[in-house]
């Protein structure tokens, strides 16, 4: 059989003030540029003997090349979150995609999608995608698409799919995982397995992201479900928390089922409802402001071994963040910290006067701010230059597993006992290789204050000795009632984010 295979994927943080545009789906940064037909499939690719790069792609890849179906390519791409996809760019890849499916003529179609994205003129993008999927190659060919643990998924998406399924971790280990369960259902149909029954229901409440850790309570109960519910009868059943930084109708959690029987479908979501509304109050937790954070992190480093992580959560590159804000900075800075360390800060123009500047140097610097945060301004300051680099990386870690990272140039800085990673592309600091790569042994440190708010979990959790959230200002509030909503239904409730 012939499988069309696709990807557009796009987290949008709808307050943001920076379109996506086409570049940034074209240019590689934290994912491969946008990849066209022949140029898909290798570079998505597990080299003989190795897993693939944790990428739903990647593994749908793997999964279907264990079986004489035949893989026709047609384009994929992603940008990093940030604001709303423009008109141009959603028209020309989604041209791009729907083109390159009719030319295929294929016996079913896999597409390789986050379920958050809104563009300029359309909010539900994921949706109108797999409805002009649809309409082109009719109700007769299977559709199955891969989604983010971050999908606001909409009634839209469920009818024009035959199946949809979901990451079940964050930070996101199951990426590629998640890819080969696409293939398996794909690969059902292609059996002669008859299109399933779904129900999908709407949880009335947004989930602050900073508590949707996979690992904690409540949300490792919830998703230990989805296994209990399939085995009570259920074919499939996700559960997504949502993106509740998206001013669209759909934005929230939602769950669905799919099975033999209409009845089916509806206990097994209903049943995963009644436990996401029971969890409500539980999704909540201590956030500390970034003096009170540096002040913790400082007396817990004096007696513990291993660092204190403190997540500077609100200015998180993953979620629309610019990465480039320097409150929690100046605040390690003024608390005179010592053996720490801050990454990834953005400030391409501050990389260039460094790498000018050479090792060794040191020179006055007006670094980050840059953004138009409120709340937050440029540290000036006299900086030691203490190493360069290029910037491309090779990820070690379980969530960037098998990628190459593009940061830009450079640079690790120095102001006292403080010391920051300065890059000029905006990537979530994740990854133990994003501090190793200039210089910093992530084990050696007594703070990391690390620009991300929950994936930096996966790679730092198991080497720090405690973790703090920290609410300093950013482009990404933690807490989804300081948010001008416009869009959102009247009856979604805003959880506090902070006891």
């Amino acid at each position: 059989m012939r499988i069309a295979i696709g990807g557009f994927q796009h987290e949008t943080n709808t307050f943001s003030r920076t379109p996506t545009t086409w570049t940034d789906f074209a240019t590689a940064d934290t994912w491969p540029g946008l990849l066209e037909g022949d140029a898909l499939l290798p570079e998505m690719s597990a080299a003989p003997g190795s897993a693939p790069s944790n990428i739903p792609m990647a593994g749908f890849i793997a999964a279907a090349r264990q079986t004489p179906h035949t893989l026709v390519p047609t384009v994929w791409c992603a940008a990093g979150p940030s604001g709303r996809v423009t008109r141009d760019a959603f028209e020309r890849i989604a041209a791009m995609l729907v083109d390159g499916i009719a030319h295929a003529r294929p016996d079913a179609v896999y597409l390789d999608l986050h379920g958050a994205m809104a563009a300029e003129h359309i909010d539900d993008a994921d949706g109108e995608i797999l409805q002009r999927v649809r309409a082109m190659i009719g109700e007769d060919v299977p559709i199955v698409a891969s989604l983010d643990l971050h999908a606001n998924v909409s009634q839209k998406m469920i009818g024009h799919a035959d199946v949809l399924v979901a990451y079940r971790t964050y930070p996101h280990v199951d990426m590629a995982a998640t890819g080969a369960r696409a293939f398996n259902w794909i690969e059902r149909r292609l059996a002669g397995a008859p299109r399933a029954h779904v129900a999908w229901l709407r949880a009335p409440y947004l989930i602050p992201m900073c508590w949707q850790c996979t690992d904690d309570a409540p949300a490792r109960d919830l998703y230990a479900l989805l296994d209990h519910v399939t085995a009570a009868g259920a074919d499939s059943a996700s559960f997504t928390m949502g993106f509740p930084a998206a001013d669209v109708e759909k934005c929230g959690p939602a769950v669905w089922a799919y099975g033999a029987s209409a009845q089916s479908a509806r206990d097994a979501a209903q049943s995963l409802l009644d436990a996401v509304n029971a969890a409500e109050s539980q999704f909540n937790g201590e956030i500390f402001s970034a003096q009170d954070a540096v002040t913790r992190a400082i007396t817990i480093a004096r007696h513990n071994d291993g660092p204190v992580v403190i997540a500077d959560a609100q200015d998180n590159p993953g979620a629309g963040g610019s990465a480039d804000t320097t409150s929690l900075l100046k605040a390690l800075i003024a608390a005179r910290a010592n053996n720490a360390v801050l990454g990834l800060l953005v400030d391409p123009q501050a990389a260039q006067l460094v790498h000018a500047a050479g090792t060794g140097a040191r020179l006055n610097l007006s670094l980050g701010g840059k953004s138009g945060i409120a709340g937050d301004s440029p540290l000036e300051a006299e900086f030691l230059v203490e190493r360069l680099h290029g910037g491309d990386v090779a990820a070690t870690g379980s969530v960037f597993s098998g990628y190459r990272l593009t940061l830009g140039p450079s640079a690790l800085l120095a102001v006292g006992g403080v010391r920051v990673v300065v890059v000029s592309k905006p990537v979530q600091l994740l990854d133990l290789e994003l501090l190793r790569f200039i210089g910093i042994e992530p084990s050696e440190q007594a703070i990391i204050a690390v620009k991300s708010t929950v994936h930096f979990r996966a790679d730092f959790a198991p080497i720090a000795s405690d973790i703090l959230i920290c609410a300093a200002p950013g482009a990404f509030p933690l807490d989804p009632r300081q948010l001008a909503w416009t869009r959102l239904p009247d009856w979604m409730r805003k959880m506090p984010a902070a006891r």
